[in-house]
C-alpha cells in the first residue's frame, strides 16, 4: 500500500514534467506526441525511482531516501516551470528595453497632472474611500460569525460539524477566487452602474477573504483556555465567548483594517466596469486619452493608499503588540 501511494505521487509529479516538455516541444518545434504516450511515459521514472528508494514521494511522506536524487527532481521541475512560464507569457526583454518611447505621452501626462480637475476628482475619491469603508464594515459581522464555523479546531466533533466546516470553507474559497471585478460586473447588471454595485462586489469578496483570515487565527489560538472552559461543562457558545473571542479580538481588528486598506485599492479597479468611485472616472479619462487627468487620478489614489498603508500598519502593530 505504501509503495502504491508513493507511485501515485511520483506519477503525478512526472506527468506534470513530461506534459510540460511535450507542450514545449509542440510550441517551439511543432513536434507532437499522442496523449496516450504522455499518460504512459511517467510510469517509467515513477517505478524506477520508487523501487530504488530514491524518490521524491518518499521524502514527501517523511522517509529518508538512500540518495539525494529528489533534490535534482525538484530542481528540474522548478527550472522547467520557469521555462514554461517564460514561453507562455511571451517575455520580450528587447521590446521592453527599446520601445519605452511609445509611452511618452502617457508618462508626460502622469508627471504633469491637470490640477484644474482637482475638486471633481476629490469628490470621486471620497466616494471610493467610503465605498470601501462600507463594504468592509458590512462584511465584518458575516465574516465574524461564519469564521467560527470555518475553524477546524472548533468544528471537528461530529459529522454534522465537519459538514458545516467543509461547506463554509468551500463556499468562501469559491467566492474569494472570483475576483472583485467579476462580482462588480454581476452587480452592475443586478442593481445598475454606480457605487452601490462596487460596494456589493467588495462586500462579497471581503466576507470570503475575512472568513479565511479570521478562521485561520482561530485555528492558531492557545488550546489551554478552551480545554479549561470545556472541562467545566460549558456550552459551545460559552466556549467560543470566553475561550476563543478574547484571544482573537486584536488580530481580528488588525485583519479588518488591513482589509479596508485592500478595498480602497480594489475599489479603483472595480470602477473600471461601472462600480463607481474614482475608478469609473479613471476609465472614462483613459478612454478619452486625457492623460493629464489620468495622472492626477493616479497621484490621488497613490496618496490615499500611502496614507492608508501607514495608518493601517501603525494600528495593526499597536493592536498585535498590545
Amino acid at each position: 500500500m505504501k509503495r502504491f501511494k508513493y507511485l501515485l505521487v511520483e506519477y503525478g509529479f512526472w506527468l506534470y514534467n513530461i506534459a510540460c516538455l511535450v507542450w514545449l516541444a509542440f510550441r517551439l518545434f511543432e513536434f507532437s506526441i499522442p496523449v496516450w504516450a504522455v499518460l504512459t511515459l511517467p510510469i517509467i521514472p515513477a517505478i524506477l525511482l520508487v523501487f530504488s528508494d530514491v524518490s521524491l514521494s518518499a521524502k514527501i511522506f517523511g522517509e529518508i531516501p538512500r540518495k539525494n536524487i529528489w533534490k535534482y527532481e525538484i530542481a528540474f521541475s522548478i527550472i522547467l516551470s520557469i521555462v514554461m512560464g517564460w514561453v507562455i507569457v511571451e517575455v520580450k526583454p528587447l521590446a521592453f528595453a527599446t520601445q519605452a518611447g511609445n509611452t511618452a505621452s502617457i508618462l508626460k501626462g502622469i508627471f504633469n497632472p491637470n490640477t484644474a480637475m482637482l475638486v471633481p476628482m476629490l469628490a470621486a475619491l471620497v466616494e471610493t474611500i467610503y465605498l470601501a469603508l462600507l463594504a468592509t464594515v458590512l462584511a465584518i459581522p458575516f465574516a465574524f460569525v461564519l469564521s467560527f464555523f470555518a475553524a477546524k479546531n472548533l468544528m471537528c466533533r461530529s459529522i454534522f460539524c465537519k459538514t458545516i466546516y467543509i461547506t463554509i470553507r468551500t463556499l468562501s474559497t469559491i467566492f474569494r477566487s472570483i475576483e472583485a471585478i467579476v462580482w462588480a460586473i454581476i452587480f452592475c447588471v443586478w442593481v445598475g452602474i454606480g457605487p452601490f454595485a462596487g460596494m456589493l462586489a467588495l462586500w462579497i469578496h471581503s466576507i470570503a477573504a475575512l472568513i479565511k483570515l479570521y478562521s485561520e487565527q482561530i485555528e492558531n489560538i492557545d488550546k489551554g483556555p478552551v480545554e479549561a472552559i470545556t472541562a467545566t461543562g460549558a456550552s459551545t457558545l460559552q466556549i467560543w465567548r470566553y475561550g476563543v473571542v478574547p484571544q482573537i479580538l486584536a488580530p481580528y481588528l488588525a485583519f479588518t483594517i488591513y482589509r479596508w486598506d485592500i478595498n480602497v485599492r480594489m475599489a479603483t479597479i472595480v470602477g473600471f466596469v461601472g462600480g463607481g468611485g474614482i475608478g469609473l472616472l479613471l476609465y472614462q479619462e483613459q478612454q478619452m486619452l486625457a492623460w493629464r487627468n489620468v495622472g492626477l487620478i493616479m497621484w490621488l489614489v497613490a496618496l490615499v493608499v500611502w496614507i492608508m498603508d501607514i495608518f493601517s500598519g501603525y494600528i495593526r502593530q499597536k493592536l498585535i503588540s498590545d
